[in-house]
């Protein structure tokens, strides 16, 4: 019984230490997903411009506040702009992105197949 309140008060700081870890890992997860509008080739998470900083601290207070990932991807969306993520959803405004790469794919592969196959007929 003597040692009962040693071992609540490290059960204690253990949960609250995963607790902050799951945060930490929320945040680096979002912050990585956000393109820095001012170097425009780095994410919000590689950035040390002045506006990574604020929006590191802007997603950190957002978590502290009980929000969840999509609440603060629609909020930043909504400020501004789709363009911020790195990885945006698939709609009516970005399928040529998602499809550029695969119509890339087939034209390639025809022109190889046409080249090297039906020559060597």
């Amino acid at each position: 019984m003597k040692y009962f309140r040693y071992v609540i008060v490290v059960l204690f700081l253990l949960n609250f230490n995963f607790a902050n870890a799951k945060v930490d890992d929320l945040e680096t997860k979002i912050t990585k997903n956000l393109r820095c509008l001012i170097c425009q080739g780095q994410s919000v998470y590689d950035s040390d411009s002045d506006f990574a900083v604020s929006l590191k601290l802007l997603v950190s207070k957002k978590l502290e506040e009980g929000k969840n990932e999509k609440q603060i991807y629609d909020y930043l969306k909504d400020k501004y702009g789709e363009w911020i993520l790195y990885d945006p959803k698939f709609d009516k405004s970005t399928y040529f992105l998602w499809l550029l790469p695969i119509l890339l794919f087939i034209t390639g592969g025809a022109i190889i197949f046409r080249l090297f196959i039906i020559k060597k007929k």
